[in-house]
């Protein structure tokens, strides 16, 4: 596993935009993304700092890989 990056939700929602996630909507601090297609859907923090584990949580439910995800940082 290669290591994460340390960035915030908002950066995320970027990343996820770029390769093809739209908010949806929005729920308190929570940004939830959808996919044309997919079953998914993703709810991002909009926090300073991402914890790793939910970052990779994340970048797994979006069928990415952790450098297919740097890629679009």
């Amino acid at each position: 596993m290669s290591k994460l990056p340390v960035i915030s939700g908002m950066k995320a929602i970027k990343a996820f935009s770029r390769a093809g996630w739209t908010p949806h909507r929005q729920v308190g601090s929570h940004v939830v993304l959808r996919k044309e297609g997919s079953r998914v859907t993703l709810s991002v923090p909009k926090h300073k700092q991402l914890k790793p584990g939910l970052l990779r949580h994340l970048i797994k439910d979006a069928g990415l890989t952790v450098e297919e995800f740097e890629s679009l940082l």
